[in-house]
């Protein structure tokens, strides 16, 4: 199993998922799109792990989560809820993976944050089609 790493551009950010990922979600928010991140979800301070400096943003329409970037480099590296403790549910940016032919053939479920909320139907895509 390959438990992925990464890192933002200029390296002051790093993350660790101490698992195997079965699925990454491209998800059409105004914020996800913009970012043109892709999520794996995992528990913070769990199987997931985020050490080093990271700003927050959160969305200015009352949403609930903050978007962490590399003070940095603006790289965007992680979502947790708004004020959440270790223990929570975390997703961080699969596009920053170390090895991404490691991470080539998890599939893609693409997620409408923009208008249903709800994931739009599976279309077989996986990381290497998105990264190809």
């Amino acid at each position: 199993p390959h438990m992925p790493t990464g890192t933002c551009h200029c390296g002051a950010v790093t993350w660790r998922y101490d698992a195997t990922p079965t699925q990454a979600t491209a998800c059409n928010c105004t914020v996800c799109a913009k970012m043109g991140v892709l999520w794996i979800y995992g528990t913070e301070g769990a199987d997931v792990h985020v050490p080093g400096p990271t700003k927050a943003y959160i969305r200015k329409d009352g949403g609930d989560l903050e978007f962490h970037h590399c003070p940095s480099c603006g790289t965007s590296i992680s979502w947790r809820v708004v004020g959440q403790e270790t223990g929570k549910p975390i997703a961080v940016n699969l596009r920053l993976a170390d090895d991404p032919s490691g991470v080539s053939d998890i599939p893609i479920r693409h997620f409408d944050g923009l208008n249903t909320f709800a994931p739009l139907p599976d279309d077989g895509t996986t990381v290497k089609d998105l990264w190809s």
